[in-house]
């Protein structure tokens, strides 16, 4: 069973077979799918899975807290999974493949004082952009 799959469970999601197929297609490491892929991966499933099932779906786990919504340099949202382990995104400036990544420190703690005008910093987001090996190489 998929990790996503068994915290919904945990938390009393009521598992249809469309929610299962969507749930699975979002299981993985690095998994940063738009809705139209996550649509796609589900029909080769799911056939009679429909647009706004998927996207409803979608809309529900990030209202749980179980899948982020990603979105980098005007691109389409995309869906982590990974909501739960903290991490960050290695982001492609040519073809936008995202990897999640664990960076050594605290970005939190690396804000200096004299930086953070008064706010009290709850959370930080750090994007690292460049080329994949594919981009690199065209």
């Amino acid at each position: 069973m998929s990790d996503l799959l068994e915290r919904l469970r945990g938390r009393g999601w009521r598992v249809t077979a469309q929610r299962r197929v969507v749930a699975e297609v979002l299981d993985g490491d690095h998994i940063h799918l738009t809705a139209d892929e996550v649509l796609e991966r589900a029909t080769a499933r799911l056939p009679e899975i429909s647009r706004a099932t998927v996207y409803n779906t979608l809309g529900e786990l990030v209202t749980l807290g179980e899948v982020v919504e990603v979105t980098t340099d005007g691109r389409a949202k995309r869906y982590d999974p990974n909501a739960h382990r903290p991490h960050q995104h290695l982001v492609c400036s040519g073809c936008g493949i995202i990897r999640d990544v664990h960076p050594a420190g605290d970005p939190l703690a690396d804000l200096p004082d004299a930086e953070r005008f008064g706010f009290d910093v709850s959370a930080a987001e750090v994007t690292y952009r460049g080329l994949c090996p594919d981009c690199a190489r065209g």
